[in-house]
Formats: C-alpha cells, structure tokens, sequence
C-alpha cells in the first residue's frame, strides 16, 4: 500500500510541474495554434493583372488550334432528336445528329443569325454542325450518333416562341 500511495504522490507532483510547459514552444499542441493578422502595403499594380494559377500559353506542337482560326465543320445529315430543358436562369438545348459517315467530332450547335444567340420574328434557329472525315466507312446508326448542347439564358429566351435545329436534310423545331 506504501508503494501504491508513494507513486500516487509521485506522479501527481509530475503531472503539476508540466503546467509550466503548456504555454511553451516544446508542446506540440501550440505549434500552430497562435496566428496573427498583419495588413500588407498595396504595390501599385502591374500594367496586365496575371493569375498565377493559370499556366502562360507556349507554342506547341501538340495544339493544333490557335485562337484566330476560323471553325469548319460542315452541318450534320439528319437531326434525330431535339430537347429543350429547363435550367437555373435559362435552359439548355440538346441535339442529336446523324451525320452520313463514322467518326464526327467537334460537333457544335451554331446560331444561324451569327455569332449571337438571337431571335428573328421569335425563332431562335440553329444549325448542328461537325468536323466530318470523307475516307471513314459509312456504318450502322450507332456509330454515328453525334449529340451536342448549348446554353440559353433567360433573357435570349424573353422573346423566342419556337427553336429550330436543322441539318443537311431535315429541321426539327420545338414551340413552346
């Protein structure tokens, strides 16, 4: 019992000597806890303001485009099916498109009033069109399914009442 009473006391004393190290740099619980704020000085800033995160654009081999090419993809055969879904502050159309050979790709779906989603007497008209390689094998259907989707906001949409999607052979309009 001496000896259970004698480590009791012992350990005790220990245990309470240790207060001092709490506030110590030695205890790993304090290693970042205490932070502080500092107001830095603004530098002027520099003519462009670059984001660091985003890597500079080096010529390569590997990137085929460059910004001033033009696009030229020709339209799809046939338009299969026309979607148009309601999103958050707009909706999103989505298009499939049969073109006549496999191995389409770059598909867009381009406004025929130009570069602008606009509407002409309430019909906002689009065309589906591909990069579309002439030495491919024609194949089955579904090979050469192609699907593309574009983004309208709300305020594009204020004045339309019908969307039409057309292709080499067919154009499928959806009203509201």
């Amino acid at each position: 019992m001496r000896i259970l009473v004698a480590l009791l006391v012992i350990s005790s004393l220990t245990l309470a000597g240790c207060s001092g190290w709490r506030d110590s740099r030695v205890n790993p619980g304090n290693w970042f806890g205490n932070s502080s704020s500092k107001r830095v000085a603004r530098t002027a800033p520099a003519e462009a303001e670059v984001n660091p995160l985003i890597p500079e654009q080096r010529p390569s081999i590997f990137r085929l485009k460059s910004d001033e090419e033009t696009y030229e993809g020709t339209p799809v055969q046939s338009i299969t099916s026309l979607s148009v879904e309601r999103s958050s502050g707009g909706a999103i159309i989505r298009v499939t498109g049969l073109p006549l050979r496999q191995g389409a790709f770059d598909v867009r779906l381009n406004p025929l009033n130009g570069q602008e989603d606009e509407a002409v007497n309430g019909v906002l008209a689009y065309r589906l069109e591909a990069l579309q390689p002439t030495n491919t094998p024609q194949g089955p259907q579904q090979t050469r399914r192609v699907h593309a989707a574009r983004y309208v906001s709300d305020q594009v949409l204020r004045d339309v009442t019908q969307i039409q999607v057309r292709g080499v052979g067919n154009v499928l309009t959806s009203r509201r």
